[in-house]
């Protein structure tokens, strides 16, 4: 057996982390200077949808969030617990290209491997992207771990993954896209005056880059579900990906519409993680689904 460990910011619902047997080490935002634990794991599936909406209502009127960085020796503590207990540890990480998170935990482990020499290994992985590609990743390890598979063969199967794990994404007002360098003020001004909603996605190398641009929401959604539905491989096979930013009944026709396209095993619709959340802002809806690469055809 091996444990698998995911930051936050891969939005696995609390109630699946306990199905799968998920560790989750969690981001700390910074609400008006007071310390909010990014996950809980003990909520329920309407918990969390309804204190995403509270949290996203907040972000609306105004509440000053700040966001950083899962120490390493936070990682170095967990990493330290599973080697030590007699087990390897597989880690999914947020992009390096779009936190330094992967660098903290990187450096944990190396510190980790060096003074626990018992044979035992973390193995990491980047998913080069962020959210449920994170986490839908985690949830196939676990599934393969229930098979048999050793942490080495499944690191090595899931390496080749994050290449084809697409995360595309629309949002509701692109000023929070202004407030992290994504786009200028001025863009954001001009294309919140002409409903513009662009569409953006994670790239092979692990940026958030724009993508394409839409007029009005109902178009960006739209857009959404055909980029999924005329990209995915193997649908049947696959666990599809839905986080939402106090956007449910929209998520809830994204999947409707899916599901009058293709055959999927599943999905996992989930309130957006409030750290990477807060970057993309209130009424962000983002899909996460299995293509040939991401290099993904309008």
């Amino acid at each position: 057996m091996f444990q698998i460990i995911v930051d936050s910011a891969a939005n696995i619902p609390a109630e699946l982390v306990r199905q799968y047997g998920i560790r989750v080490v969690s981001f700390t935002n910074y609400v008006n200077d007071q310390p909010l634990v990014c996950f809980d794991p003990d909520l329920t599936p309407e918990q969390e949808r309804q204190k995403g909406k509270e949290y996203y209502d907040a972000v609306r009127a105004g509440i000053n969030v700040r966001t950083g960085l899962i120490s390493s020796g936070d990682f170095e503590e967990v990493f330290r617990a599973v080697i030590t207990s007699g087990e390897d540890a597989i880690y999914f990480s947020l992009s390096k290209n779009i936190s330094g998170t992967y660098n903290s935990a990187r450096i944990a482990a190396e510190a980790v491997m060096e003074h626990c020499n018992n044979g035992h290994k973390i193995f990491l992985i980047d998913s080069l992207n962020a959210s449920l590609a994170q986490g839908i990743l985690a949830i196939y390890a676990s599934e393969m771990r229930d098979q048999g598979m050793s942490a080495a063969d499944v690191a090595a199967e899931l390496k080749s993954y994050p290449a084809r794990m697409n995360g595309v994404f629309t949002v509701g007002d692109l000023k929070y896209l202004a407030q992290t360098g994504r786009v200028t003020n001025a863009a954001a001004f001009l294309g919140n005056v002409l409903s513009i909603k662009p569409i953006l996605r994670g790239n092979k190398d692990g940026f958030i880059v724009p993508f394409k641009k839409c007029r009005g929401r109902k178009s960006s959604i739209n857009t959404l579900i055909s980029l999924l539905c005329d990209n995915i491989t193997e649908p049947e096979k696959q666990i599809i990906g839905i986080a939402h930013a106090d956007a449910y009944e929209e998520s809830l026709y994204i999947m409707q519409e899916i599901q009058k396209r293709v055959h999927v095993r599943g999905f996992i619709n989930t309130s957006y993680d409030y750290c990477t959340g807060s970057h993309v802002g209130p009424d962000t809806l983002a899909l996460f689904f299995m293509a040939k690469d991401r290099e993904l055809g309008v």
